[in-house]
């Protein structure tokens, strides 16, 4: 009983007690500056062992490569020949690679790290007697946490109110059932299974509601005590990223094998064993694009932030390559499709429709019963300013329409207070709260109207009730597919007489009458959906409301045309063979969800979802693709997502799949531009060896070589904003790689056409300009070296116009072709470096040649992209 002792846990005090335990108030709450006060001594609400990814850590992670073993036994070759530039220069790249692929994967991990900081969690909370919401790192003891089924518990929380509660406490105790949640004390030693008086941080509502005063926070909780919530920090690898690296791995074995066979074949044609062995060390160098795992991370992380200015927050990499494959977006309704901003438009009485317009402080009995039952069935509040409003649109918008009536739910809970809620349960659609009313308690019924209508005995009436007969029903139910068919959301109240608090909710009511509420289409929707349908996409509406009011909306928005038809959730099984010809679904419980992500990925299709309640996790994570909404979902959903949508908002999904799709594009662009060039210099080295010939261009010049041209360009080409048309194109097969056998085939080709580049200018430089070996090099040397700068020109994608392109357009492919000029052309001009890599100034004739020679790979890539697009467009017609 009451009288506890400071010494006695949370767990076994009398809720009469936690508030004097706690100094609080259970019906104010804290004030702002004991709040301050409290946070001040005690520190935020975070768990303090949550590890950032380290820099030590990031910076081991890239001698964990067979690149960097490469280039380390390269180095000590060198060392070993007395070649000291040459050791200087592999240890220069060494360092440079290490370096650059240490800074990118530091800056990738913290844009992660930020970006998932953008999706604080957040409470409702009991502050100076107003409701907020307000981030969970600000919570203190002694704070008055309201919840609801799909929250997160923010802090651990004695609860001392309780409707219908239960928590997933799965990651605290290892249980898998739900644990039902009261407010009764429990023993001194209770396990913590047992606690059943408490919610633990870091612990999911599953179902009901409930009140609790935080009582611990931060490192002080029991999660945070056993460090469950440490995260290890594990670089997060997408699918594509892992596909890079082994395609590197594979390239280094495939490239020592070369260089092996061509020091065979090189001392067998009598060249010296040390300059063929120095040839082949830095060939094996610059044939690996050990660029390509350092590019696609900074791609993908610079993709996240882009996407996140764009309010798409992406909690794992793997889901950016996922989105440009997507071909079929399941989208919820409310909040997604409109714009969330409920308005009490209709009342639907027994003696006919009522604007609500025109409801005042007069209003009817009838409307003034209908209003009362939906502002006391209701779990969202109003503030002193819109800004301070919390809880559901929906009911925020019945509270506003029952205060414009003149009934205000604090006044009417002073002569009606709460004595039982029960939460909304998605198996009855209905919600309830029980009052005392004089001796005896009242029923206030809210929910879906079909089971509000089946739950109900009579209908209200002025100036008495009458008996619900079947003809009547049939009615009503007209008069929902009318509202419904206006574009409204419809929802149905009723009310009952009880004798105690603890009967069933749900039975012997009487049926008030109906409210419609407009939540209007965004403006921007159509078009989102008909960028959708360009590429590529089915749209199909998924969504709980009513067939009618969802039909009406998804007309409006272009998802359905005028003879499609709505297809109700208990069809979804018999339907679930021609899913593909069905654009909207409504009634549709979690499990249906669920059923018809896997009726569709059983098609081939690749699926995202959207969803936002507890219930509607399993779908999340069954799809390709979940999407949570970021203001109106719960932290379940969120918790299952891969995205997470900051504005709710559908074309928000939209502009995500083009970043997704700009994203792969720009990775395969710059893949294939890395490995022509180092193809290139693979084939240049070996036709040479193969043929007798000297090297024409020479070790050093190779490893300078790789630093410029495998950097600047391929991160330009990395940066790039995509084609304009690039939603014009069907959705890529999921199973794609990011090479296939086209890619692989214009590779060899255009590695093939700066090869002979090479050697056409080196012939005429020795044999028509009759310049010495020095000059012959350097003009071979800086033709293979501005071919493959030029190189990126041939990267624009099929169909694309040759001027004015997405690598035109680039400005970072500009200044990379700035910078990276400079660098080529003068180390011919610096006497120390010259020497270091064997070049000669070269004059005017000589510039003319490596001009004329590097720019035929462009012009003859750019004259077979164009007839390769005349013979598309041909086969087209």
């Amino acid at each position: 009983m009451p009288g506890s002792t400071e010494q006695e846990p949370a767990h076994a005090l009398w809720v009469a007690d936690v508030p004097r335990r706690f100094r609080t108030s259970l019906q104010a709450g804290l004030t702002d500056g004991e709040a301050r006060r409290r946070r001040a001594r005690i520190g935020p609400n975070v768990i303090a062992a949550r590890a950032q990814t380290s820099a030590l850590t990031l910076l081991l992670h890239q001698f964990a490569s067979p690149v960097v073993y490469l280039l380390a036994a390269a180095c000590a070759l060198s060392l070993s020949f007395g070649e000291w530039h040459q050791a200087a220069a592999v240890a220069a790249v060494l360092t440079f690679n290490t370096g650059l692929g240490f800074f990118t994967e530091l800056r990738a991990a913290r844009s992660v790290e930020g970006l998932r900081a953008l999706g604080t969690r957040s409470a409702r909370v009991r502050r100076d007697g107003h409701i907020r919401v307000l981030a969970a790192e600000d919570l203190v003891p002694g704070d008055v946490v309201l919840v609801e089924a799909g929250d997160a518990v923010p802090a651990d929380l004695r609860l001392v109110d309780a409707s219908g509660l239960g928590a997933d406490e799965s990651t605290l105790t290892g249980e898998s059932v739900a644990a039902d949640k009261s407010v009764t004390p429990v023993a001194t030693d209770a396990s913590l299974a047992e606690r059943s008086s408490m919610l633990f941080r870091g612990t999911m509502v599953v179902r009901g509601s409930g009140t609790g005063v935080v009582v611990a926070t931060g490192s002080g909780t029991q999660i945070g005590k056993i460090s469950r919530l440490v995260e290890q920090a594990a670089p997060d690898r997408s699918p594509l990223e892992r596909r890079l690296e082994r395609l590197s791995g594979q390239l280094v074995w495939v490239v020592l094998a070369i260089a092996v066979l061509l020091v065979g074949l090189g001392v067998a044609s009598g060249k010296d064993l040390r300059l063929m062995t120095e040839a082949s060390i830095a060939l094996a160098v610059a044939a690996i694009p050990e660029g390509l795992p350092i590019v696609a991370t900074l791609t993908l992380a610079r993709g996240m932030w882009r996407m996140a200015r764009r309010n798409a927050l992406i909690e794992r990499l793997s889901a950016v390559e996922t989105l440009g494959a997507t071909t079929v977006i399941l989208t919820d309704k409310t909040g997604t499709l409109t714009e969330n901003r409920m308005t009490v438009r209709v009342l639907a009485l027994p003696s006919g429709d009522c604007e609500a317009t025109g409801l005042d402080s007069g209003a009817s009995h009838e409307a003034a019963r209908l209003l009362r039952v939906a502002v006391l069935c209701n779990d969202a509040s109003l503030g002193r300013t819109p800004g301070d409003d919390s809880g559901d649109p929906m009911e925020q918008a019945l509270l506003q329409a029952g205060r414009h009536a003149g009934l205000d739910r604090a006044v009417i809970l002073r002569d009606r207070p709460l004595a039982r809620k029960h939460a909304f349960d998605v198996a009855t659609r209905m919600m309830a709260t029980v009052h005392a009313d004089g001796p005896r308690f009242l029923v206030a019924v809210k929910g879906a109207p079909e089971a509000v209508l089946a739950a109900s005995r009579r209908t209200g009436g002025d100036p008495c009730d009458r008996p619900l007969d079947n003809e009547t029903r049939d009615l009503w139910r007209r008069r929902v597919e009318d509202l419904g068919a206006r574009g409204l959301r419809v929802i149905a109240c009723a009310e009952g007489r009880a004798d105690e608090a603890g009967i069933s909710p749900f039975a012997d009511l009487t049926f008030l009458g109906l409210i419609g509420l407009e939540d209007p289409a965004r403006a921007d929707v159509p078009g989102a959906v008909a960028a959708c349908h360009a590429a590529g996409i089915r749209v199909v509406m998924v969504t709980g409301d009513h067939a009618v009011t969802a039909g009406s909306i998804a007309r409006a928005v272009g998802i359905a045309g005028p003879a499609d038809p709505v297809v109700e959730g208990r069809s979804v099984g018999a339907v679930s063979d021609e899913v593909e010809e069905i654009a909207v679904f409504a009634r549709v419980s979690p499990a249906e969800k669920l059923a018809l992500v896997r009726a569709y990925q059983e098609k081939g299709e690749v699926v995202a979802m959207t969803g936002d309640g507890v219930n509607d996790a399993p779908a999340l994570k069954q799809a390709d693709i979940g999407i949570a909404m970021g203001q109106r979902g719960t932290d379940v959903a969120r918790e299952a997502a891969a995205m997470i949508l900051l504005d709710d908002a559908f074309p928000t999904i939209v502009a995500a799949i083009r970043e997704g799709r700009v994203i792969f594009d720009n990775i395969r662009r710059f893949a294939a531009y890395l490995l022509a060039c180092n193809l290139s210099e693979v084939m240049v080295v070996g036709f040479a060896v193969l043929s007798t010939l000297p090297l024409p261009i020479l070790p050093m010049q190779i490893l300078y070589l790789n630093v410029v041209t495998d950097v600047f360009p391929a991160f330009a080409l990395a940066m790039g904003e995509g084609r304009d048309d690039i939603l014009e194109r069907p959705p890529r097969d999921p199973e794609e790689p990011i090479l296939g056998r086209p890619q692989w085939i214009r590779i060899a080709l255009h590695a093939a056409v700066m090869t002979v580049a090479t050697f056409g200018a080196l012939v005429i430089a020795e044999l028509y300009l009759g310049l010495d070996r020095a000059s012959v090099v350097t003009v071979a040397f800086l033709t293979l070296a501005f071919a493959q700068l030029w190189q990126v020109f041939n990267m624009r994608g099929s169909g694309s116009m040759v001027l004015r392109n997405e690598v035109t357009c680039n400005p970072w492919i500009w200044a990379a072709l700035l910078l990276c000029t400079v660098l080529l052309a003068a180390p011919a001009y610096v006497p120390p470096v010259a020497a270091v890599l064997g070049l000669v100034p070269p004059d005017m004739g000589m510039w003319a040649l490596i001009l004329f020679a590097s720019l035929v790979p462009l012009v003859i890539g750019q004259s077979a992209a164009v007839a390769a697009d005349a013979y598309k467009r041909a086969r087209r017609r």
